[in-house]
């Protein structure tokens, strides 16, 4: 351990639930804070597993005195099983660690028992979390641990174990990575996916509990310098996972292994999620003050779901219903309050059969501030948009038709109630301000004018809003986010995804990495673009439906040009690669939106189809009239889904002008000039189809040879005018200097 770098934090919690029922826990910290004072606080929430009531009584204890105060929350129980079996039960706790020292490190300790009865033969337990000190040269705060767990109770039938998949977030962006803790057994059969923290299986697991510990570690994904109280630093590597980790966090849970059922097809007998239920590893978005939902559906054809198991937060709560068809879903409802401002709140949950269950899902809810601004309008902050909405009657008299945001060609919407807006943290005029520990978002919702008019009686509106975000969260990860992989589920075609990628060339082999996002490009550069769908089913096809692009990451834009719509290519650049019925690779010219927009998302609406259907979407192919499409057939296609990539960001060329150096010499540009491909016009300026061609405007010989000699004489007589013009200004630049010398 480097000297003065880490804080070693070990957490026993001594419950007084009854011997044999420790199911695991989890801890989740807030972002750590060093005061003036130069003493350090570290706030962390901790969840427990067990069964019965979950009385849980934690204490912490502090080795040489360096911990100075220990402030904590009473624990509360968060859920447990709804059959009065006490099956499983959930509790959380706050802790806010106050450690003053000079010491070079600090550490507490503790131990507890009991695990419950399990295979491994484990009885004692320890929680564990290592965090590096250092502030980070790229935030300027101190690192953000990994964000993890799981629900109280796992259970899986044994012919059936294939995967468990684990929250594995990291607030900072930094990568992270799972291991077997070195201080525990790991249970025989089992492997580990480090970098995607993914339990599975290298043989038949034995029938009954098998405990877990696993450590997440975290590595910058960029070169950073960690700077310490003493004034020492260090250098980090990026991605060197040989090196120390920022920040440790230990997560214990336990997998029941049931005995074999007679089908493991999903959906059967374990309960499939439907496509309203968040995708795995989600960030959704809370506000302090107001209430979060979270809403999940899942269904099983030959078992009957009883209920949905959740690891959450304190206070929430949950409405578990079942419709007549044997659908059941489970609303999670929580508010936030101020102390869980700037939170990443682990949420995990499961649909609950007396056989088995579903798999585990889990999503990260991070929660942001509201800012109550002028005439009772708030405002939303999430890490990639604002949403500000303007209460009518709380300024009478307000014309919705005379407002504008900064940048007027983004448009505000209304209802009955309310004047909305939305927009992304890079667009519509939205400014940035560094403010220290904090990154600001501002932009404005005021009233104008019309050029004619020569008297008004509308009110002046002047509402500024804004939303800030603490550095450490590293926005800038959230608002240029890469998006990729897209899963869905629906019970005619069980679970199945779709993956959307830019490639580097026309193969469609060497994808543009992640971290590469934004992707900068050149106006009439080639983008090759491609999709990939992945299904349980043996034998799909993916049907491409439409394509648009929009300057921002919502595809409801009112601004959008077409790229491909209805099956047909309306973009007279887009063309098609030959692939397989699960892949769609294609490559258009870059272009931008006429105005001040920098940037291109690309959102595609797709569908998978049973290939030998003749009636389906994908068989009906390209439609100039879409009134014509049949209906969707029940198992023969899905629903429309849409998916996003982008940002394209557009980099300048040089300036393709010609340039006189300082002996008079005309240098040539070798760039070509940067053309702006227009939005799409109305029907009536359209030709050939709405697609732009370059008319054929020299016809003979005769006029070819007359233009081109016109076109030299000009050249001519234009390079004597700017050598006669340069000259002028030059002689009187000098004489000006002369003059300005001699005063």
């Amino acid at each position: 351990m480097e000297a003065g770098a880490h804080l070693l934090l070990l957490v026993a919690v001594l419950g007084t639930t009854s011997a044999l029922s420790f199911y695991g826990d989890s801890i989740s910290f807030m972002p750590p804070q060093r005061k003036k004072d130069g003493t350090f606080r570290v706030t962390f929430h901790h969840r427990q597993n067990g069964r019965s009531s979950c009385r849980d009584q934690s204490s912490f204890t502090c080795d040489r005195g360096i911990c100075t105060s220990f402030n904590k929350s009473s624990v509360l129980q968060t859920d447990q099983g709804g059959t009065g079996q006490g099956r499983w039960c959930q509790t959380e706790g706050l802790t806010t660690v106050t450690m003053s020292t000079n010491k070079t490190s600090f550490t507490l300790r503790g131990s507890g028992c009991c695990w419950v009865s399990n295979v491994n033969g484990n009885t004692n337990w320890t929680t564990q979390a290592e965090l590096d000190l250092g502030t980070r040269s790229d935030s300027h705060a101190l690192d953000s641990c990994p964000v993890t767990t799981t629900v109280s109770s796992l259970r899986v039938p044994q012919n059936c174990f294939s995967r468990v998949r684990l929250l594995a977030h990291d607030p900072d962006g930094d990568n992270v990575r799972c291991r077997f803790s070195s201080d525990a057994s790991v249970p025989s059969n089992f492997t580990l996916d480090k970098a995607a923290c993914t339990l599975m299986s290298s043989g038949e697991v034995s029938v009954g509990v098998h405990v877990f510990e696993l450590m997440l570690e975290d590595f910058s994904t960029k070169n950073i310098t960690l700077t310490y109280a003493d004034g020492s630093s260090v250098f980090r590597e990026a991605a060197d996972t040989n090196s120390q980790p920022l920040c440790k966090v230990k997560l214990q849970f336990s997998v029941e292994i049931l005995p074999p059922v007679p089908s493991c097809e999903v959906g059967h007998v374990q309960p499939m999620f439907l496509s309203t239920t968040p995708s795995h590893s989600d960030v959704l978005h809370a506000t302090v003050g107001q209430t979060f939902q979270l809403y999940a559906q899942a269904q099983a054809h030959h078992a009957s779901i009883h209920d949905f198991q959740i690891s959450g937060p304190q206070n929430m709560s949950k409405v578990f219903k079942v419709d007549e068809n044997g659908k059941a879903e489970v609303t999670v409802s929580w508010m936030p309050q101020h102390s869980d401002l700037y939170r990443f709140v682990p949420v995990c949950f499961t649909a609950e059969t007396n056989e088995t269950q579903s798999e585990m899902r889990c999503v990260v809810v991070m929660v942001t501030q509201a800012s109550v601004i002028q005439g009772k309008a708030t405002v939303e902050c999430s890490p990639n948009k604002m949403t500000v909405a303007l209460n009518k009657a709380s300024m009478p008299g307000i014309d919705e038709n005379y407002l504008k945001l900064n940048d007027p060609s983004c448009s505000l919407t209304s209802n009955s109630t309310h004047i909305m807006g939305s927009m992304s943290l890079s667009t519509c005029g939205t400014r940035f301000e560094d403010k220290g520990d904090f990154i600001a978002f501002k932009n404005e919702i005021n009233s104008f004018e019309l050029p004619n008019e020569v008297i008004t009686r509308r009110r002046t509106v002047k509402i500024g809003f804004s939303c800030q975000f603490p550095k450490s969260l590293s926005i800038s990860n959230y608002y240029n986010l890469h998006k990729s992989d897209y899963i869905f589920t629906e019970s005619s075609f069980g679970s199945f995804g779709y993956t959307f990628e830019i490639f580097r060339d026309e193969n469609f082999t060497n994808k543009v990495e992640a971290k590469a996002y934004p992707v900068e490009v050149k106006l009439l550069e080639t983008i090759y673009m491609g999709i990939q769908a992945q299904s349980e089913l043996p034998d799909v096809k993916l049907f491409v439906e439409s394509c648009k692009a929009t300057p921002d990451d919502n595809p409801e834009n009112t601004l959008s040009y077409d790229i491909i719509k209805n099956g047909c290519l309306e973009d007279e650049t887009v063309r098609v690669h030959p692939s397989d019925q699960t892949s769609f690779n294609f490559e258009v010219q870059a272009f931008k939106f006429t105005g001040n927009y920098e940037q291109v998302y690309i959102t595609c609406s797709v569908i998978l189809c049973e290939p030998d259907s003749p009636f389906s979407r994908c068989a009906q192919g390209c439609l100039k009239n879409p009134s014509h499409r049949r209906r969707r057939g029940l198992g023969r296609e899905t629903g429309s889904h849409y998916i996003t990539q982008g940002p394209l960001q557009f980099v300048r060329s040089a300036d393709p002008s010609a340039a006189v150096d300082d002996n008079n010499v005309v240098k040539k540009s070798e760039e070509p000039p940067a053309v702006i491909i227009p939005p799409p016009v109305s029907p009536d300026t359209k030709s050939n189809g709405g697609r732009w061609e370059i008319k054929q405007l020299l016809n003979t010989n005769i006029s070819t040879i007359f233009f081109a000699s016109a076109f030299l004489v000009s050249v001519v007589v234009m390079a004597i005018l700017v050598r006669y013009f340069r000259k002028k200004r030059q002689e009187e630049d000098r004489n000006a200097l002369i003059v300005g010398w001699e005063n």
